[in-house]
């Protein structure tokens, strides 16, 4: 019984470090997101798997669902994705 109950005291203690480790790193991820224009996190985010489209290419709304879809398949945070669709529409 002792033995389960140091398994199960250790399994717990690991889970809640990892969580504590996550979110501590998505907070920090938060506050670099914040200081960043859309204009960088463009440069940062989406010239990796795509050549420059010129913004003209795409209007308003066309931006905010490609924004929707890229925040998904690029795995961008709301406020990422909301300060590159920002750029891109007053850019366009």
């Amino acid at each position: 019984m002792k033995k389960q109950y140091k398994i199960t005291t250790m399994l717990l203690v690991t889970f809640v470090a990892i969580a504590f480790i996550v979110s501590s790193c998505s907070s920090n991820k938060s506050a670099l997101v914040s200081n960043k224009s859309g204009a960088q996190l463009w440069g940062e985010n989406c010239i990796r798997c795509h050549s420059i489209p010129s913004p003209s290419a795409y209007n308003d709304v066309d931006w905010e669902t490609i924004g929707l879809h890229m925040q998904i398949r690029a795995n961008l945070t709301k406020d990422e994705i909301t300060k590159v669709v920002e750029f891109m529409q007053t850019a366009n």
